[in-house]
């Protein structure tokens, strides 16, 4: 006697509810019981609710990062205007050096309106005159006493501590001719 699955079809029992073949786009599904749909519609709902935390989440960490990039782009704002602030506010440390008519640097004294008044000079439009010489100020330019000055401005800069090289504090007066001077610890 041939054994089963040895040459022999395997026997179909026919009965009610059993399903021989399936053939696609004829064989109709069972309906879901009761069970099976209340399971489908569980999971879609746990579904929803997961998809729903997770929407929430992304909306938080999108407000959160938001919130901290106009945060961050305020304090920028913020510290680049003190910045601003404090280098217009800041007086800007310029020196003074004493010149004559052919813009030679000589000695400070000739400038001072002490000296230049001792000796019968006298101040006008930014010069000053003693004896026959004109003398100004030269700000920010660089060189020693006999050179010519190298640089800088005959005009005062707005704001600025302007100090001779020996440590003198120049008060503007006119156009930029020393009107006081004050001794900076002698």
């Amino acid at each position: 006697m041939p054994q089963p699955g040895q040459g022999q079809p395997p026997v179909q029992q026919k009965g009610r509810g059993q399903v021989r073949q399936q053939q696609a786009g004829v064989t109709k599904p069972r309906q879901a019981s009761v069970a099976e749909q209340r399971a489908r519609a569980a999971a879609q709902k746990a579904q929803q609710e997961r998809f729903a935390a997770e929407a929430a989440a992304f909306e938080k960490r999108r407000k959160t990062r938001k919130r901290l990039l106009i945060g961050g782009g305020v304090t920028v704002g913020v510290v680049a205007l003190v910045a601003i602030w404090y280098a217009a506010a800041s007086p800007k440390n310029v020196t003074a050096q004493c010149t004559d008519k052919n813009n030679v640097i000589v000695d400070d004294d000739y400038c001072d309106e002490n000296y230049y008044r001792s000796h019968g000079g006298y101040s006008s439009g930014g010069f000053i005159y003693i004896g026959g010489s004109q003398y100004r100020y030269n700000y920010g330019g660089s060189g020693a006493v006999g050179q010519k000055v190298s640089g800088g401005s005959y005009t005062v800069p707005k704001g600025a501590n302007v100090t001779t090289k020996s440590g003198t504090s120049v008060q503007r007066g006119g156009f930029g001719v020393s009107s006081g001077k004050s001794s900076s610890g002698s």
